[in-house]
């Protein structure tokens, strides 16, 4: 059974993990190997803590952290949704996407915003979002990816 948490300081280093793990192994195909590297370049001390004091969640399963999700209240958007490789295919990425919702009703923002991976444009199509226009992200490291920018209307 999945447990979601807040995260803390102490789970950045797993939290980056988690992140590094999926990136290489679910969008192999949809971004070049040398995208997936440079994107998964660095430490989780070089600016993922930070990341910590957000509204950021890790999902738990046997006390083994498995999903990791956030919300950024600055900018309505819902982030950092990465399932370990092992993981997936078993609803812990909707689970988590489901939570994040729930905290943005909670604090009644009415839409919701995100930037797409390729490979995960269909999963949130799914889960109600919608956009199809091709953009680029600009990651705060400077390396910049295509990506599908979608909305979700919350009430």
């Amino acid at each position: 059974m999945l447990q979601i948490k807040p995260a803390t300081p102490e789970d950045a280093q797993a939290a980056f993990d988690i992140r590094l793990l999926a990136i290489r192994s679910q969008c192999i195909g949809a971004y070049t190997r040398e995208q997936m590297m440079a994107w998964t370049r660095g430490t989780a001390a070089e600016g993922y803590s930070a990341l910590m004091a957000k509204p950021f969640y890790l999902g738990w399963v046997q006390g083994e952290p498995v999903v990791t999700g956030m919300l950024d209240l600055d900018n309505n958007e819902v982030g950092a949704l990465f399932v370990l490789p092992e993981f997936t295919g078993r609803w812990y990425a909707k689970a988590m996407l489901d939570h994040l919702e729930n905290l943005a009703r909670q604090r009644a923002i009415e839409t919701v915003v995100l930037d797409a991976t390729l490979n995960a444009a269909g999963f949130y199509r799914a889960c109600g979002y919608v956009g199809d226009e091709q953009a680029v992200y600009h990651s705060p490291s400077g390396l910049t990816l295509a990506c599908i920018p979608m909305t979700k209307r919350l009430v």
